[in-house]
């Protein structure tokens, strides 16, 4: 049976027309490598406008043509996107394109097939962590391992402002990462039916990182 996701989750499905056009369009199959890359780039881009909604602004001054005029600058260089490798990395470029004064960092994991749990390999985020707002990226949320063990690796590090966004979430990841880290909004461009028996989201879009990177 499809499981359901908690009512106290922090889960925000982003359901803007032209997201769930472009999600369709990644789901299908016959999608070629080059078109997926483009899809996870617009959709990230457009999942970008959500998540720095609450993003914190400083007053400053500017020069129009005819005179002097309030305005409002975002703390670029205070966020930090760090992508699960190595498909998290497929929706950098697009957040960049929104936000070119953000750090990038990367954390490492990879889920070991039989137990289904992460296996972290890598870790390299920005200094003055504490000051900074996170945007942790992968295009699935399955199981939840990786997205938990990413989550604790960037609190120990000193995070304390972090959001996870994905493309496509399974019930079963969204529950367990609510559970673990109930501080860490959820933002999905879809909120698939369930896992299957190999850990993989049902209807889903495949293996994410095959797609991006033409591997198998």
């Amino acid at each position: 049976m499809p499981s359901t996701v908690p009512a106290t989750s922090m889960l925000h499905v982003v359901d803007h027309p032209l997201v769930r056009h472009k999600i369709t369009l990644l789901r299908d199959r016959a999608t070629p490598t080059k078109q997926f890359k483009e899809l996870v780039d617009e959709i990230a881009m457009l999942m970008a406008y959500e998540a720095t909604r609450d993003l914190a602004l400083d007053p400053v001054q500017v020069e129009t043509p005819l005179e002097t005029a309030p305005g409002w600058a975002v703390r670029g260089k205070k966020l930090t996107l760090v992508p699960i490798l190595r498909a998290g990395l497929g929706m950098v470029e697009g957040i960049l394109r929104l936000i070119p004064s953000a750090r990038v960092g990367h954390i490492g994991l990879y889920r070991n097939h039989d137990t289904l749990e992460p296996v972290d390999y890598y870790f390299k985020v920005p200094g003055d962590v504490g000051a900074r707002d996170f945007l942790l990226l992968d295009p699935m949320l399955a199981t939840g391992g990786s997205a938990c063990a990413a989550v604790t690796s960037l609190k120990r590090a000193g995070a304390t402002r972090i959001r996870f966004l994905c493309l496509v979430a399974a019930p079963e990841g969204v529950a367990r990462l609510s559970r673990e880290h109930p501080d860490v909004p959820i933002l999905a461009a879809a909120l698939d039916r369930e896992l299957n028996e190999q850990g993989y989201i049902l209807p889903g879009l495949g293996d994410a990182g095959d797609r991006l990177f033409g591997t198998r």
